[in-house]
């Protein structure tokens, strides 16, 4: 049976024995090429990258590569253990009593399906004597169609428990209540366990499976093969029981719930706080998620915050800067941030100049009795001079000080 195979290595432009580093790079060059953005509307393009983008999910992935590497094509449907196991030379017993054939054997790539107790009368009888047609009245054609609804069949069979999935949100605080600490209220959407099946999706006793009568197993027919497949109704169990009504068989029902998170002292903006079991809860006996919660944290129009550190620009005067000052600078030690502190600004200070004060900043959330600093720049105020006597002042001080502050630049060009 032939099957469709795609040229991976070709489509990316590199041989077979690429290292991922060249496939890598093969990938980048011909996406930065194709992409849908840098040509807006041009199909032929956009059909190219979808190809190496497929080539590429395949080529970079070292099992998935070799799966390719072994039959020629990728399938979800085949693992790894699969393609070690034909690479090794062959597939174990074949379906026909003899050996599986491997690559060594010169044969087309196969599947490593095991069609151990499958029924071949009719595709025997409808083949002899002459090649069987890939037409609704084959198999050829049919093949990978019926092998996808066997799989897909045992999955919907499954049973045991399942555990609930995670949740993400995002907690919107203001900035004093990042800085401070505090309670913040947010309003989530779960799935909690139903609680007239308590998870089990189904209600009352078990009956025999409509499906399958009660034999755990269906016959599928595609196109000349019949064979029995694993029934998707009742997983192979041969019984069934009636859907929970109350959750529709899902096991779980949708609540929202209001939930009150408190709010460590220095909470940071961007940080990731998890609620263990606080998720969707799981079916059948199985764990609940987890809740995990982003925080996003509001500005404040003077105090900027790095990390645990609190930056502020502090306007000072000429004359402070000049001769040197203390100053009061505000702090975040009170809510409405009227703490103060006393500065000292040297003399000859210049603007942009940071001056720190240790252990002014913000509450370490992660190591009690830590504390970050806060870092005053200071920005240089000059006065509007309107009366004659200030500005004959400032003339006398230009005489008194002609050094020239931009003599070092010119004298660099």
């Amino acid at each position: 049976m032939a099957t469709q195979t795609k040229d991976y290595y070709g489509t990316l432009g590199v041989k077979k024995d690429a290292s991922a580093d060249d496939i890598r790079k093969a990938f980048r060059k011909l996406a930065r090429k194709y992409h849908p953005d840098v040509n807006p509307g041009d199909k032929k393009a956009e059909e190219k990258f979808k190809e190496i983008s497929e080539a590429n999910d395949v080529l970079s992935d070292d099992k998935k590569r070799k799966i390719f590497d072994q039959f020629g094509f990728y399938s979800d449907n085949i693992d790894a253990a699969a393609a070690e196991a034909a690479a090794r030379g062959g597939y174990g017993p074949g379906p026909f009593g003899g050996g599986g054939r491997g690559p060594a054997s010169g044969a087309a790539h196969e599947v490593p399906f095991d069609f151990g107790g499958f029924d071949f009368s009719d595709f025997a009888a409808g083949s002899r004597g002459s090649a069987p047609r890939e037409d609704a009245g084959g198999f050829g054609g049919s093949f990978r169609d019926i092998f996808s609804g066997m799989f897909n069949g045992a999955k919907g069979g499954q049973r045991g428990p399942q555990p609930g999935t995670d949740l993400e949100y995002t907690v919107s605080i203001d900035f004093w209540t990042a800085v401070r600490g505090g309670v913040a209220r947010l309003e989530v959407q779960r799935q909690e366990t139903c609680p007239v099946c308590k998870g089990k999706s189904v209600t009352g006793g078990a009956m025999s499976c409509p499906e399958c009568a009660g034999t755990g197993q269906v016959t599928q027919m595609g196109g000349r093969m019949k064979f029995n497949i694993q029934c998707p109704k009742c997983g192979g169990s041969g019984q069934v029981q009636n859907s929970c009504a109350n959750c529709a068989g899902a096991g779980v029902v949708t609540r929202r719930e209001t939930l009150d998170l408190r709010i460590k002292p220095g909470t940071r903006d961007g940080q990731r706080i998890r609620l263990a079991g606080k998720g969707n809860a799981g079916t059948d006996g199985g764990s609940n998620g987890d809740l995990y919660l982003i925080i996003k944290s509001g500005t404040h129009p003077f105090f900027r915050r790095t990390a645990d550190d609190i930056a502020i620009t502090v306007p000072v005067t000429v004359m402070e800067a000049a001769l040197g000052a203390k100053i009061e600078v505000p702090t975040i030690d009170t809510h409405d941030g009227g703490g103060r502190t006393q500065l000292k600004i040297p003399p000859g200070t210049q603007t942009g100049q940071k001056l720190r004060l240790r252990e002014k900043g913000v509450p370490s959330a992660t190591q009690e009795g830590l504390r970050g600093d806060q870092i005053v720049e200071v920005k240089i105020v000059v006065p509007r001079v309107q009366d004659e006597r200030s500005k004959e002042i400032l003339r006398e001080l230009a005489r008194l000080n002609p050094e020239d502050p931009r003599a070092e630049i010119l004298e660099g060009v």
